[in-house]
């Protein structure tokens, strides 16, 4: 079983976390972030640090107070400095265009895509074969990534397609004559 729930979180200077009956909220500089409580996990606040434990002694409550810990240690460190994934796009012709909350992609079709983005998330293309998302929650941005992964996976013979910018792609060796 996994021991995550006893190391306590200290919350930063700028990150404000209150706790009212069955939900917890996060405020800091980068936005607010709310998360429902299960009966099972009991949350305390002293002298901003935060310490998890469960209130009934069973497996599941263990393990929902480590899972509970990590999901609001992801807020504060969310509201605090933000995540971002970055993703390459490899073909030939294959570009990105980031447009207000809307990514316009290329990627080989007949029709280009018109990704558009949940509220909370930002999109920048530095050039146009890179895309970085940007949101204060985790969930968020590597659902977006993933969807837009999705377009177009790495195909294993040329590696074309949209890969994250840390995946490496396995190239299979061609048929031999």
């Amino acid at each position: 079983m996994s021991r995550i729930a006893n190391n306590p979180i200290p919350i930063p200077e700028k990150v404000e976390v209150t706790i009212s009956g069955n939900n917890i909220c996060v405020k800091g500089p980068l936005g607010e972030l709310n998360q429902e409580l299960k009966g099972e996990v009991k949350i305390e606040n002293n002298d901003s640090v935060l310490t998890f434990s469960p209130t009934v002694e069973s497996k599941h409550a263990k393990a929902m107070s480590g899972t509970l810990r990590a999901l609001v240690n992801n807020m504060i460190i969310g509201v605090s400095t933000g995540f971002e994934r970055k993703l390459t796009l490899i073909g030939v012709g294959y570009k990105a265009s980031a447009q207000g909350n809307k990514i316009n992609l290329e990627l080989g079709f007949s029709h280009s895509i018109s990704h558009e983005l949940p509220e909370g998330v930002t999109a920048q293309t530095p050039s146009q074969t890179e895309i970085i998302l940007k949101s204060s929650n985790k969930q968020t941005v590597g659902q977006v990534a993933a969807e837009i992964r999705a377009y177009r996976p790495p195909e294993p013979y040329k590696g074309k397609g949209v890969r994250y910018s840390d995946e490496q792609v396995v190239i299979k060796e061609s048929k031999k004559q």
